[in-house]
């Protein structure tokens, strides 16, 4: 009997899996990359260890491209839509901390000074705790690049942290709402870049923004890289979070 054009279709996708790398196997994910736990302590990753970051340079929104920086073993994705003006992230990615990041990242190319404000919604509710949506500045698009950042987190904490050169490890400013990690998270947060200052912006139950806590002072060489990113905080599981209402000026005083 002679096969239809369908089979044979359908055998040719087939082939084509089987004969991709990486087809139907288990992402391998190093010890050193699984979250802190009661049987695991947390630890940097190797001071040599890098993985490339990978590029989808096709707008999307008010970014010019989005990227999996640091080549998360599972990759991201992201989608924009138009009518409520929401960006949905998906990202696995251990962490965006030490020395080097894993995270979906959605960038717009920048000069000056910058306004970035967004809401954040974490739609799965039993996400890993420490997951975080972020606003972020960063000199390329490398795993170990400079950056200032504000983090929220899925538990309520909210951070300013900077990696002050390539490679260096992270340092930050932590604030805590609803007396401790009690998952109580802010109506809306912004990061704003006046010259070298970068300070963080938040409402926490809708009224104006306002400053949270000091800047800190970091240097960019122009352009830069302004966007918002996620990260699950777990190597090789894909969460989701949602930023909305995005404000991106490129001038100071316009978080809100």
């Amino acid at each position: 009997m002679r096969p239809d054009a369908d089979f044979l279709r359908r055998a040719g996708w087939v082939a084509l899996a089987l004969l991709t790398p990486g087809f139907g196997q288990t992402p391998v994910v190093p010890e050193w990359a699984l979250p802190g736990s009661a049987t695991h302590k947390q630890v940097p990753p190797p001071a040599d260890f890098h993985r490339a970051s990978k590029t989808v340079a096709t707008p999307l929104g008010v970014f010019d491209g989005q990227t999996d920086v640091g080549g998360a073993v599972v990759e991201g994705s992201a989608g924009y839509d138009s009518g409520s003006g929401r960006y949905t992230i998906n990202s696995a990615g251990y962490n965006i901390w030490y020395t080097r990041d894993e995270f979906r990242f959605l960038w717009k190319k920048m000069s000056g000074d910058v306004s970035l404000a967004a809401s954040v919604a974490f739609p799965k509710s039993d996400g890993y705790g420490d997951r975080k949506a972020v606003l972020i500045i960063r000199q390329t698009l490398d795993d170990d690049s400079k950056e200032a950042m504000l983090g929220e987190h899925g538990v309520g904490m909210i951070h300013l942290a900077q990696r002050p050169e390539r490679g260096a490890n992270m340092k930050d400013l932590q604030y805590r709402f609803g007396g401790g990690l009690a998952k109580v998270l802010a109506r809306r947060v912004g990061i704003e870049k006046r010259g070298d200052s970068i300070s963080i912006w938040v409402s926490l139950e809708g009224e104006p923004m306002a400053r949270l806590g000091p800047p800190i002072t970091l240097r960019f060489d122009e352009p830069f890289y302004v966007g918002v990113g996620f990260c699950s905080h777990l190597p090789a599981d894909v969460d989701t979070a949602v930023l909305s209402d995005i404000v991106l000026e490129n001038a100071a005083g316009k978080v809100r």
